[in-house]
């Protein structure tokens, strides 16, 4: 596998905007990166409540999650680009459960692109700060950080405790990208999904994947 075209690991934890990972993951299965997705219990309850979609953390049914188009998206690139990553994902996705600690994203001998957590809930947080990890996505995220490689966490809470801007604090230290969902409002917005595509764009941007999601800064 050619450097530039090592996996990217997402993984979906319990923090409020599901929209984000499920739009991430659908366009990078535009890419030629083999994706390694892990979901934690409390990630799969928010894609219940948020996105409407009762995933089996064992056994789930990515298809539904990379198919998923939310009722207010006019977009028929959206939704093209939808259908597409439903059909593709299968064959570009290698799904980890949370309490695997055998898996290749477990070991920093796995070579990888970079890893983004998104959503990224406040237990998440704390246990990569304290280099604690409870699950696959904290294995996965201190391995990314000792090994120097790109990690990217998505807040998406307010307002912020103390405790959890100082564990912000610590990870940003250690060299990750700290990226809360926070979307602009000068790129033109016309609907929700400008909204949702600027985090999805500057994520993509962090782990240096080309996309055109959102009109830049200066731009005609």
């Amino acid at each position: 596998m050619s450097e530039s075209r090592l996996p990217i690991v997402v993984a979906i934890t319990g923090a409020s905007g599901a929209i984000y990972a499920a739009r991430l993951v659908q366009l990078l299965c535009r890419t030629d990166h083999e994706i390694h997705l892990t979901i934690s219990l409390s990630g799969a309850a928010v894609i219940k409540q948020e996105l409407g979609l009762a995933l089996d953390v064992r056994r789930p049914d990515l298809a539904s999650l990379f198919g998923y188009v939310p009722s207010w998206t006019t977009s028929d690139a959206i939704k093209s680009n939808a259908e597409y990553a439903a059909k593709v994902f299968a064959g570009r996705v290698r799904y980890h459960q949370h309490d695997d600690f055998m898996t290749p994203i477990a070991s920093g001998s796995f070579r990888t692109q970079a890893m983004v957590i998104c959503p990224c809930s406040g237990s998440t947080l704390s246990g990569i700060a304290r280099a604690a990890a409870s699950n696959l996505v904290q294995r996965a995220a201190e391995v990314h950080l000792k090994e120097h490689r790109k990690l990217v966490i998505v807040p998406r809470e307010t307002p912020m405790s103390v405790l959890q801007l100082e564990n912000m604090h610590r990870i940003a230290q250690a060299g990750a990208v700290v990226l809360p969902a926070m979307p602009g409002w000068y790129h033109g917005v016309e609907s929700l999904d400008s909204l949702v595509d600027f985090v999805v764009s500057r994520i993509l941007d962090q782990i240096d994947v080309d996309n055109s999601l959102m009109k830049r800064w200066g731009e005609a």
